[in-house]
C-alpha cells in the first residue's frame, strides 16, 4: 500500500512524500525536484523504519554506571545504575559489572530480523532492561494439531539490569492458548552471558544464536511434534510439577487441589477449542500437560489482582523463569 502527497512550491519545486507500508514495515521516500529543465535535480532520500529503528525510539535513554559515595564523598566499591532519563536507580553492582547497552540490544534484533529474511514486528518492554519480542511473519507458522492449535517462532532479548545474564533465546507462540514460551531444554536455541567484562567480546555468540535460527525453529518444532503423540496422565503430571508433602497442612492441601482444578478446567477448555477429545482417564498429550502448566502460570498465577495486576508482558517474563514452568518442561520431554 503506498500513499503519496505532493506540494506545490512557487511553481518551481515540488515535494513528494511516498508513506510504503510493505510486510509490516514504512517506507518514508522524499523527493524534491526542480521543474525548470536547466536545473532538473532530483533528491531522494529513503527512510526506513525497520526493527531496530523502533527499538532505538522506544529505549531512547542510556543506563549509565557510576560510582556510590558514602558520608564525606567516601568512595565505596560499589557502583550504581542509573537510568538517563529519570535518573532512577535500577541496581547496585560492583566495579566488575559490564552494564549492556541498547547498541547490544539493537545488534541482535537486527540479526533475527536478517534470519528471516523478510519483515517483522517486535514488541519492547521495560522491567528495569530491555526486553524484546521480535515476531517473523506467519508463513514460518507450525500446525501441531488441526488448525486450531499452531505454534509460531518468537526471539526473545532478555536483557535486565539484576544478577541475571544478558540472553538470546528463541520461543515459540501458542495460538491456542495466547502463551509465550521457550522450550529450555531444546540444544542450540539459547545463550546467555554475564554481565563482565567478557560481555561485549562474547555478544558474537549470541549474534550467531540469531542468526542460525531457522535450523534453531526446526528443532523446536521436531520437540513440539514427539511431544503431542505422547500421553500422559494429567493429574500425575500436575502431582509431579506440584508435589505434596506427606505431612501437609489442610491449608496446603487445599491450595494444591484447588490448583489441580483449575488446571483441568483450562486442558477441559482447550480440547473443547482444539477439536481434542478429554475423557475421564485424564489421557492428554504431554504438549498439552506442558502447556496446562505454563498457561496456568502465565494467565493466572502471574495475573495477579486489583493494583497488583501485573501487565500481560510482566506475566509473559515472570512466566520465562518459573520454576514449575521448568519442571513440567523437563517431564514433558522426557524419555
Amino acid at each position: 500500500m503506498t500513499l503519496s502527497v505532493a506540494l506545490a512550491l512557487l511553481g518551481k519545486l515540488y515535494f513528494t512524500l511516498d508513506i510504503v507500508v510493505m510486510r509490516g514495515r514504512i517506507h518514508h521516500r522524499v523527493a524534491i525536484r526542480h521543474l525548470h529543465p536547466r536545473f532538473l535535480k532530483g533528491i531522494i532520500m529513503t527512510t526506513l523504519i525497520s526493527a531496530s529503528d523502533v527499538v532505538r525510539s522506544t529505549f531512547n535513554f542510556t543506563v549509565d554506571k557510576l560510582r556510590l559515595e558514602g558520608p564525606d564523598g567516601f568512595k565505596t566499591p560499589y557502583y550504581g545504575l542509573f537510568k538517563s532519563d529519570d535518573n532512577s536507580c535500577l541496581n547496585a553492582v560492583t566495579a566488575k559489572y559490564s552494564p549492556h547497552t541498547t547498541d547490544d540490544v539493537v545488534v541482535l534484533v537486527e540479526a533475527a530480523e536478517a534470519a528471516f529474511d523478510d519483515g517483522v514486528n517486535v514488541q519492547c518492554h521495560w522491567r528495569n532492561g530491555h526486553y524484546v519480542v521480535v515476531e517473523p511473519t506467519r508463513e514460518h507458522r507450525k500446525a501441531v494439531y488441526g488448525t486450531a492449535d499452531n505454534i509460531f517462532p518468537r526471539m526473545i532479548v532478555s536483557a535486565g539490569y539484576d544478577d541475571r545474564p544478558f540472553r538470546a533465546s528463541l520461543g515459540m507462540f501458542r495460538d491456542a492458548c495466547l502463551n509465550l514460551a521457550r522450550l529450555k531444554q531444546v540444544s542450540g536455541t539459547s545463550v546467555s552471558i554475564r554481565h563482565t567484562q567478557s560481555l561485549r567480546p562474547r555478544l558474537n555468540e549470541l549474534i550467531d544464536v540469531f542468526s542460525g535460527l531457522k535450523e534453531g525453529w526446526k528443532s523446536v518444532t521436531e520437540t513440539v511434534a514427539e511431544m503431542e503423540n505422547r500421553q500422559v496422565s494429567l493429574v500425575s503430571f500436575l502431582d509431579a510439577v506440584y508435589p505434596l508433602a506427606s505431612d501437609a497442612t489442610p491449608r496446603s492441601v487445599t491450595i494444591h487441589k484447588n490448583r489441580t482444578e483449575a488446571i483441568v478446567k483450562r486442558v477441559m477448555s482447550e480440547c473443547y477449542r482444539t477439536g481434542r477429545t478429554f475423557g475421564g482417564d485424564f489421557m492428554v498429550s504431554r504438549w498439552m500437560a506442558y502447556n496446562s502448566v505454563q498457561g496456568y502460570v502465565q494467565h493466572v498465577q502471574r495475573a495477579g489482582k486489583g493494583g497488583d495486576r501485573m501487565s500481560r508482558m510482566d506475566q509473559t517474563l515472570m512466566a520465562l523463569e518459573d520454576v514449575a514452568v521448568d519442571r513440567a518442561e523437563a517431564l514433558a520431554i522426557a524419555a
